[in-house]
């Protein structure tokens, strides 16, 4: 039994600090890590365990409730609204300072919650960990917390176990292990002892077992190398908690937007006070309330809630779509997505092995359907063909592989379910598919002995006879190993000496479509022959054939990548299957030309312009680890494109967290990749993600079009009251009024735009440019083209009022603000499409949120002006039909003009920069 020196503990393995423990043999790795097959006595893994620490993934550290409520409030706009508040508060109307804190606070409290879901990724992949693991210790098997295990440790590992830490093997028998939460890979890796090439992708290295994955097959033992933080797991956790999520593009946007904005309402405000005080002689006090009137009224205070008010009718709309939303920001960034970087396995794939070719000797079988529902059929030369004794070596190719299996394909609850190898149940899929029965079949020939399957050898061979006391052979594995012990082939004539060359040729033709291949061949034996052994697969087999098996292409994503191509969208695939396999997938789903492939080591040898150049052309990355995938992402956002990236495995968590939209597979994936994520699809289908690019676009342009509503509306009472300061008169609008047609028009007019659905020929446009502003030089024109027209309306009425009719202030303020909200009605209609006309009945009456918005707002002004206790509130008067009429030949006169302008500027705009 091993023991430690009494030296310094941590002089123990300083030797083995970053060791390419793969590519050692037992015996040298069980030096290195001063142990022995029997393990460690229970001192030295004490030792061990104070100089290590224990085998668990530290928390991060992370900010405080507190602190993150607080930095809710660390937003541009943000700080204009608590401006306003101020504003408000000095002018003592304490009802419009409540309201507009009460926005402030509802848009802190929800970003805190939202927040407080985000950071949970590496709790996830903490929980990963193994609790349990058996253990050899002072010569006895031990059952300790995982978390107890230390470099040294001989680890036992059987089917279901969840590997408690990293270890290089030193046993392994029928060994297979599930690693795709680690590799993406979709089928279960066979483990050995022999040592790999040191520059080994993490996929390749069969001599280890990397804790989080799971035994899918056999047993084995282990010794551990690698505990916490040092563990594969525990460099995907580290890499983790240092990647820093990226702000998305909308919020960039509105930072810069309100930076702007604010820039422009104090240059507003103080040029007026400044007019006011020193060219109309204006009291300073009374300038100073003018200006304080002013900012009120510009500043769209309602903006805020509307922009949380629609990312959240997109996500509802999305989950509809089966895109569940975790951040609110990242609806609208789906719309803005320029790359896809999409996992193969699960996502663009089943995830479901399933047989697509029989090769015989003479024949070339082609097999439809997927998954492991048995519906397909079988295409001989493009025509569907019977598996019955028209086809008879066919089907004895599909009852041996149905004989020669450990796995079980069973209905259940109206699905299908596979228990065992996903190899063997696509092979048992098959036969069913043909119409066998697998009990029927057993019951005809019962099996008698067996050789399980063992990565050493590479075949599976089973002894079956038959109610006639006739023995049969069946043998199935790897081609090479299954040709080597062939002499003959079987036809539809007969058997026939075996053509090793044409075999070849065959099998390197169906690999090239990127299908793992499986040998299958068979043996008479003697009535008497009941027990197997090596020697009777060592020559003498006849060859029934090969089969093509593959993890297929989802056919909803091949249609989905088609409909990311059309909206400009670039879809790569990075996965960390083998080049040859993702290349052919690639082709089929329309990702790449099927010829070139960029992999992991070559990724490794590149520095960052190289790979960003590279990574332009390339659209199939193939045996990624978690890091290179991160890499590809940052060059690819350093490039200024804008990244989703989907996943489902612990090494996909850092990619997605740094992704601007990081998508997780809701039904496979796993928590960590859930967490790391802004986006969970309910039913892993890349398709999901083309619909929610859909839906993603179409709130943005509902965002876009309730700015393009707010905006004028605060840019008609601002100019209005600057209006009137210029040509000496009283103010047109108070404070309180302001706010009143502010919040208003906000809750009701501008929320019936986020109802909207996506524009014709939505999908048609390309990607908007990720450094384009908020607002487009046309947009800035929309907006003080519709500003000026409300002044002409709400300033010109007011002043009629005060000049030619001689009425009193709080009359003619009446009439200006009943003047400046019915132009907002009409000019909601305009706003349904940006640059498309409305002037028909599907814009006109086609939208009951934007019908119903309208006659709210009649009631709430007809309460404005003619209730009493809104009267005195805000002092107002109610007006007559002359008043009215002149208000409505307004609205019309607004909306035609607008409509004009639509009419004129449509030809000349491209709608991806309107």
């Amino acid at each position: 039994m091993a023991q430690d020196e009494q030296q310094d503990p941590r002089q123990d393995f300083e030797a083995a600090q970053d060791t390419a423990w793969h590519s050692l043999d037992v015996e040298t790795a069980l030096e290195r890590l001063q142990s022995s097959a029997d393990g460690l006595d229970g001192e030295a893994a004490k030792r061990r365990l104070e100089t290590h620490g224990p085998n668990r993934l530290r928390p991060p550290e992370k900010d405080g409730p507190l602190k993150r409520f607080l930095l809710q409030f660390h937003n541009v706009l943000i700080y204009i609204l608590i401006v306003a508040a101020i504003g408000t508060a000095f002018l003592q109307h304490w009802v419009d300072t409540g309201v507009i804190l009460a926005v402030v606070l509802i848009n802190a409290i929800i970003g805190f919650i939202q927040e407080g879901k985000a950071e949970k990724a590496l709790d996830a992949i903490r929980g990963m960990l193994s609790p349990k693991a058996m253990v050899l210790r002072d010569g006895h098997r031990q059952t300790v917390d995982a978390e107890e295990l230390v470099p040294g440790d001989i680890v036992l590992l059987q089917a279901g176990d969840r590997v408690p830490a990293d270890l290089r093997l030193v046993e392994a028998r029928n060994l297979r292990i599930d690693e795709a939460v680690l590799t993406g890979e979709s089928v279960a890796v066979d483990k050995g002892l022999d040592p790999v090439d040191e520059v080994s992708e993490l996929g390749d290295r069969s001599s280890m077992a990397y804790s989080g994955t799971l035994v899918a097959f056999g047993r084995g033992l282990g010794v551990v190398a690698e505990t916490g933080e040092q563990t594969e797991i525990g460099r995907v956790s580290t890499m983790l908690s240092e990647v820093e999520s990226t702000t998305t593009p909308l919020l960039r946007q509105v930072a810069q937007f309100g930076h702007w904005l604010s820039v422009a309402i104090v240059a507003v405000a103080v040029a007026t006070f400044l007019f006011g005080y020193l060219v109309r002689d204006y009291a300073a006090m009374d300038m100073f309330l003018a200006a304080v009137s002013l900012a009120v009224a510009a500043i769209p205070e309602g903006l805020p809630a509307i922009m949380t008010i629609t990312l959240a009718i997109g996500v509802q709309r999305m989950a509809r779509r089966n895109a569940i939303i975790r951040r609110l920001p990242a609806v609208e960034t789906l719309g803005s997505v320029t790359v896809i970087c999409s996992d193969k396995t699960g996502t663009l794939t089943r995830n479901e092995m399933t047989v697509q070719e029989v090769v015989t000797a003479d024949r070339q079988y082609q097999v439809t359907g997927v998954g492991y529902e048995p519906h397909g059929d079988f295409e001989l030369d493009g025509r569907d063909v019977e598996p019955d004794d028209s086809q008879p070596v066919l089907c004895e190719i599909l009852q041996a592989v149905m004989l020669c299996n450990e796995a079980q394909v069973y209905e259940k609850d109206g699905r299908w379910r596979m228990e065992g190898d996903p190899t063997e149940g696509a092979l048992i899929t098959a036969a069913l598919k043909a119409g066998m029965d697998a009990r029927q079949l057993a019951g005809r020939m019962p099996r008698t002995d067996v050789i399980p399957f063992e990565s050493s050898y590479k075949f599976m061979v089973t002894l079956h006879h038959d109610h006639e006391g006739n023995g049969y052979i069946i043998m199935k594995g790897a081609p090479e190993r299954v040709l080597a012990v062939c002499a003959e082939q079987r036809t539809a004539d007969g058997d026939q000496p075996l053509d090793p060359d044409w075999w070849q040729a065959r099998m390197d033709e169906v690999a090239e479509c990127g299908q793992r291949l499986l040998a299958v061949a068979t043996k008479r034996v003697p009535a008497d022959k009941r027990d197997l052994t090596f020697d009777d697969v060592e020559d003498g087999l006849v060859l029934l054939g090969v089969m093509g098996i593959i993890d297929p292409a989802r056919e909803e994503a091949i249609a989905a990548v088609g409909e990311c191509h059309s909206a400009g969208i670039q879809v790569r695939m990075i996965t960390g299957d083998h080049s040859l396999t993702a290349r052919a997938i690639g082709k089929q789903l329309g990702i790449g030309d099927g010829e070139h492939a960029l992999a992991g080591h070559e990724i490794q040898e590149m520095d960052d312009t190289t790979l960003q150049e590279r990574a332009r052309d390339v659209e199939v990355f193939a045996r990624t680890t978690p890091e290179h995938k991160l890499r590809l992402v940052k060059v690819l956002q350093a490039d200024n494109q804008v990244v989703a990236m989907t996943g489902d495995g612990v090494n996909d968590a850092p990619a997605l967290k740094r992704a601007d939209v990081g998508i997780a597979m809701g039904v496979k994936g796993t928590e960590a990749a859930k967490e790391a994520s802004e986006m969970v699809l309910a039913d892993d289908n890349f398709a999901s993600i083309a619909h929610a690019v859909e839906e993603g676009r179409t709130v943005y342009d509902n965002l876009k079009k309730a700015i393009l509503f707010i905006l004028p509306t605060n840019g008609g009472q601002a100019f209005t009251i600057v209006s009137a300061i210029m040509l000496g008169l009283a103010l047109p609008l108070e404070p309180v009024q302001a706010l009143w047609v502010n919040m208003v028009t906000a809750v009701t007019l501008a929320l019936a735009l986020a109802f909207e659905p996506p524009e014709p020929g939505l999908m048609e446009r390309r990607p908007r440019e990720p450094g384009r502003p908020l607002l487009s030089g046309f947009l800035i024109w929309r907006v003080l083209f519709v500003s000026a027209l409300l002044v002409v309306g709400t300033f010109g009425h007011y002043f009629w009022m005060i000049e030619w009719e001689g009425a009193s202030q709080e009359l003619a303020r009446t009439a200006a603000i009943n003047t400046l909200v019915v132009g907002q009605m009409f000019y909601l209609i305009n706003s349904r499409y940006i640059l498309e006309s409305v002037l028909n009945i599907r814009g006109l009456l086609g939208s009951r949120p934007v019908l119903i918005a309208i006659a709210l707002l009649l009631v709430l002004q007809m309460l404005f002006t003619y209730s009493g206790p809104f009267q005195f509130l805000f002092s107002t008067e109610g007006i007559g039909w002359d008043e009215w009429s002149r208000i409505l030949i307004f609205g019309l006169a607004l909306f035609f003009i607008v409509e004009a302008e639509k009419a004129v500027l449509r030809p000349r705009l491209d709608p991806t920069r309107a």
